[in-house]
């Protein structure tokens, strides 16, 4: 079974469709998070940190490569709306893109 892990939201969602992105299944089972430009890979709101799987994830977008490239994404982030599962992944939310309503573990 294909799982996505939110550790500091204590939560995990399965993925059965490889070709959804974390964002898209998150929200699929009913997981808010933070995405400003409606998950069209225009912004860094939705910012995921794999800690692990990270081999799991398809190769970054070429709008993740131009955050990078910017230095808006560091090693370890992931857009949410870009980067699509195809294995098991641990991730968390990262600081500055906490929801306030959602209760985060430490």
């Amino acid at each position: 079974m294909t799982r996505i892990v939110i550790r500091n939201l204590g939560k995990s969602v399965e993925v059965s469709d490889f070709s959804e992105t974390i964002l898209k299944a998150v929200q699929e089972d009913g997981i808010d998070w933070m995405h400003a430009c409606g998950g069209k890979g225009r912004c860094t709101t939705c910012k995921a940190v794999v800690l692990e799987g990270a081999e799991n994830l398809a190769p970054p977008t070429a709008a993740e490569i131009r955050y990078r490239d910017r230095g808006l994404l560091k090693d370890g982030e992931r857009l949410a709306c870009q980067a699509v599962v195809l294995g098991s992944i641990t991730v968390d939310v990262p600081e500055e893109g906490k929801l306030p309503h959602l209760t985060y573990l430490s």
